[in-house]
């Protein structure tokens, strides 16, 4: 939530990753050194990610992508193929059936 509390009071669900993101910035904010505050981009992101949920969202997409691929190719297995079909009484076996009379 915006105010910093949790929907049950407490803190919020991101507010650890907060915290390591600021003690990150805290660390390596020393003036004379300007790519210490790049070693912080771990952080960031584990901070974005618990606020957005984009990576877990991709991968539950992907996931549920790859369950309906597998069920439809499952369902095919079940179906009778055309050779099985054309011998269930259709012309061509009365056709061969009247041959051999």
């Amino acid at each position: 939530m915006a105010s910093g509390y949790g929907a049950h009071g407490g803190p919020s669900r991101c507010f650890p990753f907060w915290q390591e993101l600021l003690a990150c910035y805290v660390v390596n904010s020393a003036e004379e050194d300007v790519k210490a505050k790049g070693k912080c981009g771990a952080a960031l992101e584990d901070y974005y990610e618990c606020l957005h949920h984009k990576k877990e969202a991709a991968r539950t997409r992907a996931l549920q992508a790859a369950y309906r691929k597998a069920a439809t190719a499952s369902e095919r297995e079940g179906f009778p193929s055309a050779g099985h079909i054309r011998s269930l009484g259709t012309l061509a076996n009365e056709a061969k059936e009247l041959e051999s009379s």
